[in-house]
């Protein structure tokens, strides 16, 4: 119960954090043009895994979603913005997972955000080691549209 009472959110990316900042925000080596923006702290989580991204990080706090009662009003969205435009960020990428929510989310935000910087979205395809003739159609249509050239 101690860890629940000490445990907040971060004052500039809402990822969970015992102190006014968290860890990445605090970290001087990581990039600042870049926010890459994730549902929920497991998601960043997730991506840090990877090792691959060096970039910034906003927490919406979940996804939009009419059926359970969630709008862009419920959502960390308007700091978003607002730190995209304060930071001067020259990309935010978006990480949400691929759902009809997710998808309704990164819609909304990138028309929100289009204005300001370049909007981009993580590829979705094919998980390592699977079989195509078992991946369904959605599956194999984004892995098809996420393609990029071969170097």
């Amino acid at each position: 119960m101690a860890a629940r009472s000490q445990v907040g959110q971060c004052r500039s990316c809402f990822h969970l954090s015992a102190e006014a900042e968290c860890e990445i925000c605090l970290d001087q080596e990581r990039s600042n043009g870049q926010i890459c923006v994730v549902a929920d702290s497991r998601d960043l989580l997730a991506m840090e895994r990877t090792r691959e991204y060096s970039g910034r990080y906003h927490v919406l706090g979940g996804v939009i979603s009419p059926m359970d009662g969630i709008g862009p009003e419920s959502l960390q969205i308007q700091p978003l913005v607002e730190r995209v435009d304060r930071e001067n960020a020259s990309e935010v990428i978006l990480a949400l997972t691929p759902s009809v929510e997710g998808d309704t989310t990164s819609l909304y935000l990138a028309r929100l955000l289009k204005p300001f910087t370049t909007v981009t979205r993580i590829a979705y395809g094919l998980p390592v080691g699977s079989e195509l003739e078992y991946a369904d159609q959605v599956t194999l249509a984004r892995a098809f549209e996420g393609r990029r050239r071969m170097e």
